[in-house]
């Protein structure tokens, strides 16, 4: 089952459409990475999917259902902007929080104190919100969206405030909540987290979807059939089958070389036709990073120009 289906969806916002006519299928139990630059539409989707503002066009399904108000309950939902009462102690906008989302108390005082264990802040209580830092605030946000387990959760460049332990910290709950079952949407514009959490993406870019699809698949589509061997001894492969790219002395009298291979000819074969001619010491395919992917699509540039840029860097 897929955890969202959206068809077709539109937004208009006076002369601005915010989406045009945009779909995306989320598998239920994945991260999928919602990407795009600002302006590109990414927040206006999530508030159609949270029901704070309606599509003029298109259809939203969850788990297999047509959207509507029940929905809420089963999701968890972290906005960039964001929405804590500052006045308000952690204790009591937590309970607060859960019993809106159908906790009893009792139960929300449970959820709370093992949340705030996991993430060693027992004793913020008593705090107010005010008094918080922007990274301690965030970890409270965080708390609230996912402490009444939703099976959707939806967050919006979680690691803002964040220094690179904490952000850690959030990597690992992230992926204990996928473990647990839930589907997280995941948009942001770091591409080193895209890289190492999100299954699935979606790059939407002026209003319109431009790319969709497991990330090693969209990964592959974009390969250039490129390798990086570094060796020790000059060699010479036969022209017709390959095309030098780049080499330079790494140390002493190790070299790296980049070759690009005819279309057809796998890593195994490459392999075969170095060890026969050279002393390898390691070899790997060189394959283009989101954010090289991300970038060029955005600019516009095109498949045949990015896969160009790709043997370029």
């Amino acid at each position: 089952m897929n955890a969202l289906e959206a068809r077709n969806v539109t937004k208009q916002y006076a002369t601005h459409k915010a989406l045009d006519s945009v779909s995306i299928t989320i598998p239920e139990k994945t991260i999928y990475g919602l990407l795009g630059p600002n302006g590109a539409g990414k927040t206006t989707l999530i508030r159609i999917i949270n029901q704070i503002i309606t599509s003029e066009a298109g259809s939203i399904e969850i788990f297999g259902e047509p959207l509507q108000e029940k929905h809420v309950g089963i999701i968890g939902y972290l906005p960039e902007e964001r929405g804590l009462y500052k006045k308000m102690k952690v204790g009591d906008q937590l309970m607060y929080l859960a019993q809106l989302k159908g906790l009893s108390r009792k139960d929300a005082l449970a959820r709370i104190k093992v949340w705030l264990e996991k993430f060693e802040i027992k004793d913020w209580w008593n705090k107010k919100v005010e008094d918080l830092s922007k990274g301690m605030a965030q970890k409270v946000q965080f708390i609230s969206t996912v402490m009444h387990e939703p099976r959707l959760i939806i967050l919006d460049e979680p690691f803002s405030g964040f220094d690179p332990v904490n952000a850690q910290l959030i990597t690992e709950k992230i992926l204990e909540l996928k473990e647990n079952g839930s589907t997280i949407i995941f948009s942001t514009h770091r591409m080193e987290t895209v890289e190492s959490l999100c299954d699935h993406i979606a790059l939407i870019n002026k209003s319109k979807k431009i790319l969709e699809g497991p990330k090693k698949q969209v990964k592959a589509q974009y390969k250039t059939n490129t390798f990086v061997v570094e060796h020790k001894g000059a060699f010479t492969l036969p022209n017709h089958r390959y095309e030098l790219v780049g080499q330079n002395v790494v140390e002493d009298n190790l070299i790296s070389t980049t070759l690009k291979a005819q279309d057809g000819i796998k890593g195994n074969e490459v392999i075969r036709d170095l060890i026969d001619l050279t002393e390898v010491h390691s070899f790997q395919e060189k394959l283009p990073t989101m954010a090289d992917i991300f970038i060029s699509l955005v600019k516009g540039e095109g498949d045949e120009a990015l896969k160009k840029h790709l043997l370029e860097v």
